[in-house]
């Protein structure tokens, strides 16, 4: 039986829409159901500054259509945008403040000169990482389109269902990997997923470097793909010379992963660890327990960890 409370995430792409429902605890996590409802090329253009949803009839009818196919009655969803449709970013931030509307004021003070949207239009959020020993506090910003995140609000709302979280692509890979990942105080994940390269190095388990890149067209083993990595490991090391590249995860398509990995070990000099979806979660009976079909719900079930 699935109750009510299972917490289902949901994957916007320009190819389509995915939703995974899971259940189990945050220490064994089980999938029970993915499903998936393609868009056809004209549906979405994902974009930092315009509205992304040109036929929404056809976003909405999609959405439904994987919805439904999950056999889940509760409305509340986590849904995850393409990292395209945002900004994310490390910022240390002087003193401290009495609100979060205070901090969301002092960040975009420092900020003003390079926030992509006009101020009007900017959407900002937050999250605090560490206080330095000097003080500062170390977060995690992430900046979007007050009218980008309106219409994907709508529209799921128009669809029957409520988005209680939205975050982007990159945060709920690494959501879904958090329990691997956390057994290093410091490491380095490089997944390439939907022709999108993120770079994102923790220190103590803490964010400290964070590169997102879409290469939209290239394949994961394309030369573009090895040389931006090489230039994101250049400018990390600049910044953190102390800080030597020595466990290295990755994630890719299975069908390309053994030759990801091969590009990634003599970009990084490491022999890096491939993660998988399918060592991430136990899948119940009606979910696929292979990570050739798994792999394509990682983001999915990502978000939908969030309320696990």
């Amino acid at each position: 039986m699935l109750f009510a409370r299972n917490p289902i995430g949901i994957e916007i792409s320009q190819h389509g829409v995915t939703c995974a429902l899971t259940g189990g605890s945050v220490a064994s996590p089980r999938v029970e159901r993915v499903a998936h409802a393609p868009f056809s090329p004209q549906t979405l253009q994902i974009s930092l500054r315009e509205q992304n949803v040109l036929e929404p009839d056809a976003f909405v009818a999609g959405l439904k259509s994987a919805y439904n196919q999950l056999l889940c009655r509760s409305p509340r969803v986590a849904v995850s945008l393409p990292d395209e449709t945002c900004r994310l970013m490390l910022l240390d931030l002087e003193g401290r403040f009495k609100s979060r509307a205070e901090a969301l004021d002092l960040i975009r003070w420092k900020l003003k000169k390079s926030i992509p949207l006009d101020s009007a239009d900017t959407q900002l959020d937050y999250q605090q990482l560490m206080v330095r020993e000097n003080g500062d506090l170390a977060l995690l910003v992430a900046i979007a389109s007050r009218k980008v995140l309106s219409q994907y609000e709508d529209l799921i709302t128009q669809a029957g269902l409520s988005p209680a979280r939205i975050d982007c692509h990159t945060f709920n890979i690494c959501r879904l990997f958090d329990r691997r990942l956390s057994l290093h105080d410091d490491c380095i994940l490089i997944s390439f997923y939907g022709s999108t390269l993120s770079i994102v190095a923790f220190a103590q388990g803490i964010p400290e470097f964070i590169r997102v890149k879409h290469l939209s067209g290239t394949l994961a083993t394309d030369s573009r793909v090895y040389l931006e990595i090489n230039s994101s490991l250049l400018v990390y090391k600049e910044r953190f010379p102390e800080r030597p590249v020595q466990t290295v995860f990755c994630v890719a398509s299975p069908d390309i992963a053994q030759n990801y990995l091969e590009m990634v070990a003599e970009a990084t000099g490491t022999t890096p660890t491939l993660l998988e979806a399918k060592s991430a979660v136990t899948p119940g009976n009606s979910a696929p327990g292979d990570q050739m079909r798994l792999f394509p719900c990682t983001v999915a079930i990502g978000a939908s960890l969030r309320s696990l």
